[in-house]
């Protein structure tokens, strides 16, 4: 984007990344669960989906930084801060909040979280491994069961982030295909 579009007269345009709906408000809660130490993954992919759905990701992926303070852009810049940064903390369990309270804004507070609960879990992802051997079908229908080995599948897939991604020669991605076809 032009260094026009952040004039402060397009403030008023909904597509514009500081603008803020009149409903939004501080005490907004934005995802479904308050994040309590379970399921980070899941919960930091409703942040995302709800921050995006918004057009606020980018206060979070630290590509707004702060405007200078002589800037007419820095108070518009703050409001947003102070309302992604609470949307923040009312997703957070109160023991969790005591900890995120003083980031200095939510991009560094999505990262400190990040960097606490986003990293992969070695004895989570065994046990997913573990949950995919042993699944069957049970007396569920078809779509229950395809349903749970997908969610194990996907999960697994995001637990295994650090996986091979390039197109080597290491075959990491036809074996986890071939797992994939196994399993179901």
């Amino acid at each position: 984007m032009g260094d026009e579009y952040f004039d402060v007269d397009n403030f008023h345009d909904p597509d514009h990344p500081y603008y803020l709906y009149p409903l939004d408000n501080p005490s907004l809660i934005i995802v479904p669960k308050q994040f309590n130490y379970s399921g980070f993954r899941g919960w930091s992919r409703s942040i995302l989906f709800s921050l995006g759905a918004k057009n606020k990701l980018e206060f979070i992926d630290g590509s707004f930084v702060k405007p200078s303070s002589t800037s007419p852009l820095a108070k518009q810049w703050e409001r947003c801060n102070y309302m992604i940064s609470s949307w923040l903390l009312n997703a957070l369990s109160p023991d969790i909040v005591d900890s995120a309270i003083y980031s200095k804004n939510a991009s560094q507070m999505w990262d400190d979280l990040n960097e606490r609960f986003g990293q992969a879990n070695v004895a989570r992802w065994y046990r997913v491994q573990k949950d995919l051997s042993i699944v069957s079908k049970g007396s569920c229908d078809i779509q229950s069961y395809f349903t749970k080995v997908k969610r194990l599948w996907d999960e697994l897939d995001s637990l295994s982030s650090s996986g091979c991604t390039c197109d080597c020669t290491c075959w990491g991605k036809e074996k986890a295909q071939k797992d994939k076809k196994i399993q179901n």
